[in-house]
């Protein structure tokens, strides 16, 4: 069996007197797409923060590509998750100044792309995503169901080596939900890349290679979906 891209071992977290992960682990390969189920406050959250180098975990390890993330400075963590890594959130969290075009060439213009290629760039994930039609206009402008679109091409328009979704269709109705995760998991699986999906709704989680559980932060395997 190859290397995972990314694995977490013992992972303890606590917020004050709240205990968030109680020797959580995973284990995510290279192109699968994992998806973390749990009912609300159950840690799956925290689990996802801790796996893509925005919360140090109190205790454990976590190893990206031959990489530890917890004793790793936080500029390089903050590298990683530019470069490497790619977010949508229930919100989109899409700059509301920018249009959407210019939303989905900012993870470029961060990496110092010049501006023109990093728009030709977007333009193409705006068209894969099946929303060209809102490239000039800003994210108070277009659906929810478009701006959620806008948010996963924003996160692949680096190609990165893992998406982390955490209730990507939490705000949206069932049919545009649908037809972001089928978007979503059909470009990240046409890239390679590898999908934690954090998510409470079973219709989601079906988009999934395999489940994973969180309960009171600690994380237990599901069988292989079919």
């Amino acid at each position: 069996m190859s290397a995972p891209l990314l694995v977490a071992e013992g992972l303890y977290r606590r917020f004050g007197e709240t205990v968030a992960l109680v020797d959580a682990a995973l284990r995510i390969d290279e192109g699968e797409v994992v998806a973390v189920l749990g009912s609300s406050g159950s840690g799956k959250s925290t689990l996802l923060h801790c796996l893509a180098g925005i919360v140090r975990p109190d205790r454990g390890r976590i190893v990206f590509d031959g990489q530890d993330l917890v004793t790793m400075s936080d500029a390089r963590r903050s590298a990683l998750r530019r470069d490497a890594f790619g977010f949508v959130f229930q919100f989109g969290q899409l700059v509301p100044e920018l249009t959407c075009l210019e939303n989905v060439a900012l993870p470029l213009r961060l990496a110092r792309v010049p501006r023109r290629a990093a728009e030709q760039r977007a333009g193409q994930w705006l068209e894969r995503l099946e929303v060209t039609e809102v490239a000039g206009k800003r994210p108070g402008e277009v659906s929810g169901g478009q701006g959620q679109r806008v948010a996963v091409a924003r996160a692949l328009v680096t190609r990165p080596r893992v998406i982390f979704a955490d209730e990507p269709t939490g705000a949206l109705d069932s049919l545009n939900g649908e037809r972001v995760m089928r978007l979503l998991t059909e470009a990240a699986r046409d890239t390679g890349a590898a999908v934690v999906l954090v998510t409470h709704e079973a219709r989601v989680a079906a988009y999934s290679d395999r489940e994973v559980v969180v309960r009171d932060g600690r994380t237990r395997n599901l069988e292989v979906a079919a």
